[in-house]
């Protein structure tokens, strides 16, 4: 097997690879980014929406919005819509969105390579690729998902999933708003219409010992939706994931002398409610990256200021959700039904919950 010199290697080139790659290339560091996709962002696995503060991380992101989204209707069953008010978003294009970020690290100069898995991560903090080569990085940042490689490398995973399944279809009527269905069915989740310009994102999500009702679930949201036309009966681009809800995991480790770091999905920064993580994938991985070129220039302490600012960033909103999501749950274990005020209650009750 070849030998390939790096400083810093990233597993994955989604939004949390893609900045972690970018700073730490900026800062001069040798970086060898991978992902097991052919390009970056298909397939899309995600419903698109991001919160209006990601400005502040991505300030082109309206280069690839596909519109803006100004509330937020939940609708219960056997209840009236609930509307929220001066809920801000923007609905991109997600493929596009990636690739912009991927480009930008490649730009920085960090070698980015896609059709490359990751094959065996050896406890010397060696990595073997699908294409024959290893490396023994300085720094190795896992940004591979809520199934993480290298998460497990370090003995930290995210054990609380939830399954989704989503499509796209038409929509008859512009909308801007994003929509949430509640219902007892979808246990540990929710439905989903996100409008998307002409076409909608339709979707639901539950937890995954559910996961083999989606597929009519889905089917029996997606026929309601179309009966009261509101988007049309041809749907197309089905797609579905895996999300994370059980809170931040362990963001740092060590393998021989290779120092680890998780960001995104990979350290469980999805939020437990809503399944959120676009922009918490963007911002850690940029701190990831900088906590990487710090370290390799000396700065003592720079991986433990790293889990230390991700726990001042998001632990209080994380244990927040989390919280509310155990408290739904408990109607479920001991065999009641919860009624439409508690799911209200306990789901989707505050736009900071997206952020």
């Amino acid at each position: 097997m070849n030998a390939e010199a790096a400083d810093i290697v990233v597993v994955g080139l989604g939004p949390a690879g893609s900045r972690a790659a970018a700073i730490a290339a900026k800062a001069g560091y040798r970086v060898v980014a991978v992902d097991r996709r052919l390009e970056a962002g298909r397939p899309v696995q995600c419903a698109e929406f991001v919160p209006a503060m990601i400005e502040r991380d991505v300030p082109n992101i309206t280069a690839v919005a596909q519109q803006k989204i100004t509330r937020m209707l939940t609708f219960t069953e056997a209840t009236d819509c609930e509307e929220t008010p001066d809920f801000r978003g923007w609905m991109i294009d997600r493929a596009a969105f990636d690739r912009m970020l991927a480009d930008e690290a490649a730009n920085a100069g960090a070698a980015c390579r896609y059709g490359t898995s990751v094959v065996a991560i050896d406890i010397d903090g060696t990595i073997h690729t699908s294409d024959g080569l290893a490396m023994k990085p300085r720094v190795l940042i896992g940004c591979d998902g809520p199934r993480s490689r290298v998460g497990a490398a370090i003995g930290q995973t995210n054990r609380a999933l939830v399954d989704t399944r989503q499509l796209t279809a038409p929509l008859i009527v512009p909308h801007d708003a994003t929509d949430i269905f509640l219902s007892a069915d979808y246990r540990g989740g929710y439905g989903w219409l996100f409008p998307k310009g002409a076409v909608a994102n339709i979707g639901v999500g539950v937890m995954m010992e559910d996961r083999r009702r989606l597929k009519p679930m889905l089917a029996a949201l997606f026929a309601s939706l179309s009966a009261s036309r509101r988007i049309g009966t041809c749907p197309f681009a089905l797609t579905g994931g895996a999300i994370p809800v059980g809170g931040r995991v362990g963001s740092t480790g060590r393998l021989g002398a290779t120092q680890v770091l998780l960001a995104g999905d990979a350290a469980g920064l999805t939020n437990p409610v809503t399944g959120a993580g676009i922009a918490s994938a963007v911002q850690s991985g940029a701190l990831a990256g900088q906590a990487a070129a710090d370290m390799l220039s000396g700065r003592s302490g720079a991986l433990d200021d790293y889990d230390e600012e991700l726990g001042d960033i998001f632990d209080a909103a994380l244990s927040r959700a989390l919280r509310r999501r155990q408290q739904v749950l408990t109607h479920y274990g001991d065999g009641r039904r919860p009624d439409a005020a508690a799911l209200a209650e306990g789901w989707i009750s505050s736009p900071n919950y997206w952020a």
